[in-house]
Parts: C-alpha cells; structure tokens; sequence
C-alpha cells in the first residue's frame, strides 16, 4: 500500500536522525511511550528499552524484551530514571491541554533528554484519518463527517467495531498541535520540523542530555 510505505520511509528516516541526534547507542537506556518492539529493528543497535503502553496493546508487544502497562500522563519511574524518553505521535492522542503538559512535565522529568513528535496541525492532511482538510473544520461538522467518509476506513477496511473506537477516538481524544504548542509544552526543547513537498508534515521537540553537544 502507498501510504504503508511512504509512512515507513518517514518512520525509518526519523529513527536514523533520532539516533544520531541523541547518540543512541546498546548501552543508552531509552523510555519508549505508546511504542512496539517492530519500531526499534529499524535502528543497527537496539538500546536498553522499556515500553510503556496501554493493556490492550499486549498483542503487540509480545516481542518486548521489557514493558510495562501504564499512562504517560503519570509515569511509573523516578527523576531522570532514563537517558532518554521517545515518543512517536502520542501526545496528540492524550486529551486536552491540561492532559497534555501533564504528558510533557512527565517526559522532562524522566529523561535527561527526550524526543517526542507529534503530527503537525497545519499539514493539510488529518494524519489519522488520512483525509484532507477535516481536522481544520469545527468539530460539529467533523463528527457528521468522519463517521461516515474519511479515507482511512477506505483504505484499511477495518471491522465495525475496530471504525468505530478509532474515530470515535479520533473525535473525542485527539488534539492535534502547531509549532508554538510543542514550544510552550516542551519550553527546554528545540522544535524540529520533518518536511513533506515543502510542507511540515510533524514536529519533534528534542532535548539533549547533559555531554551532548
């Protein structure tokens, strides 16, 4: 499928500059929150990795050295517990803004340094749903819409029940971010942009640890 691997593309591209940027290596002991084991094939060393994700992410994390249930919102582990905290497109997923600086004070106060990305608001494409322009209406016409067209479903065939949690989740939960939202969550971070035709397509805050020039 073209999307699978455009999205792939991304996702590999990322975890290359993500291990550069934060010098990754077997020894760096890396917090994962909302991520998979499949996610960290893409890098030559796998670092010391904890996942932290919801239970009913148990099927995919079958093949995980190491994880945890919980929330990243309220963190299970000490001050500065880890090297480094990763994030791929979790804090959108979280609830409001309130939610959200809880989800970003947490990440600070774990990892001596973090990466955490975020789909960009201002793509014209709404990167869940896959669909353009939907995320820019008011939530009234996007809950009359997105149950009924969007291009995700199209594309993933999903079952009922599986349509319906996702944008129900979609519409309830999630809250997409601009550049100055990541700036003011993450106020000790550099805000990177990943471009696609030009465009931001994500933002990633990223704070180095103390020795990282």
């Amino acid at each position: 499928m073209l999307t699978h691997g455009i999205s792939q593309r991304f996702r590999r591209k990322r975890m290359l500059r993500f291990a550069a940027e934060l010098r990754i290596d077997a020894q760096t002991r890396v917090l994962d929150i909302g991520g998979t084991p499949d996610y960290w094939d893409m890098l030559p060393a796998r670092p010391r990795l904890v996942l932290l994700n919801t239970p009913r992410a148990r099927d995919d994390l079958a093949g995980a050295a190491s994880w945890v249930a919980g929330d990243g919102r309220q963190l299970p582990f000490r001050d500065g517990a880890f090297d480094v905290v990763f994030s791929n497109s979790v804090i959108e997923h979280v609830g409001g803004p309130g939610s959200q600086q809880r989800f970003a004070d947490e990440v600070a106060r774990v990892g001596r340094a973090y990466w955490v990305q975020t789909p960009n608001r201002w793509f014209p494409v709404e990167q869940h749903l896959l669909t353009p322009l939907i995320h820019w209406l008011p939530k009234a016409w996007q809950r009359a819409i997105a149950p009924r067209f969007n291009i995700w479903q199209m594309l993933m065939r999903p079952s009922a029940d599986r349509r319906e949690f996702y944008v129900e989740h979609y519409l309830r939960d999630v809250r997409l971010l601009g550049c100055g939202e990541m700036r003011a969550l993450f106020p000790g971070a550099r805000v990177l942009r990943e471009r696609f035709w030009g465009l931001t397509k994500s933002l990633v805050a990223v704070r180095r640890g103390l020795g990282l020039a």
